[in-house]
């Protein structure tokens, strides 16, 4: 029986949504200051990561707010799958710290700060999707995501981030080319020996990402103790 889900459960307040424009606004008014002041289009990719990020929180929110959607079992899956093919890339974009030795047509402090405000808003949307599917879960288990399960969740969007920087895949490759993605990918699996480096890679990210989950919500767990 799917329970009601408790607005209170949400450790963001009711104003989050006008933050994240906020913030995701700053982010592009860097941007266009970048483009304007050096003439270059050069970290304008970042406005399509950041969309990328946006999807799986805009799934979370919609299955969030539509009671019908939980309701229905194979529009649920349906739409946790989308969800969890997309939610990699809001943590992706933190990967594109990796261009700011790379480009030196602007002041370094001015494009660390403009990678780190699309990678924070990337972060931002990835954990409060998260967050809002936990809610979505327990109000049909009617228990809380265990540890176990965040570490699972993370390692996938680890594994994902791994794809997506290395062997240089989109989540729609998985329709655009399943086979060759999937042959790399096993590839991954079955030799952890020979693919040491990328094990490690993806399990340092696994842990700092549950790390951060964790440490987020608990942090909103302790506001909303002493706001009661």
């Amino acid at each position: 029986m799917i329970r009601r889900i408790s607005k209170e459960y949400i450790f963001f307040p009711l104003a989050m949504h006008q933050w994240l424009i906020a913030s995701c606004g700053f982010g592009c008014m860097l941007l266009c200051a970048r483009v304007i002041v050096t003439g270059y289009l050069t970290y304008v990719f970042l406005l399509w990561n950041l969309f990328l990020a946006f999807v799986p929180y805009a799934v979370s929110y919609w299955l969030f707010n539509i009671r019908r959607i939980r309701e229905n079992r194979w529009k649920l899956t349906l739409a946790l799958a989308v969800w969890l093919l997309f939610v990699p890339n809001s943590f992706y974009i933190l990967t594109d710290l990796f261009h700011l030795d790379e480009i030196s047509s602007a002041p370094k402090w001015f494009d660390l700060l403009l990678l780190l405000s699309f990678a924070w808003n990337g972060l931002l949307f990835g954990i409060i999707s998260l967050h809002k599917v936990e809610a979505v879960l327990q109000s049909i288990r009617g228990k809380s995501f265990s540890l176990f399960i965040v570490f699972i969740v993370m390692w996938l969007n680890a594994f994902g981030i791994y794809i997506g920087r290395y062997l240089r895949y989109n989540s729609w490759d998985v329709i655009v080319q399943p086979f060759s993605l999937f042959r790399e990918m096993i590839e991954v699996l079955l030799h952890p020996i020979d693919k040491k480096m990328e094990w490690g890679m993806i399990t340092c990210y696994t842990v700092f990402m549950t790390l951060l989950y964790i440490t987020i919500k608990k942090l909103g767990e302790n506001f909303n103790q002493v706001k009661k």
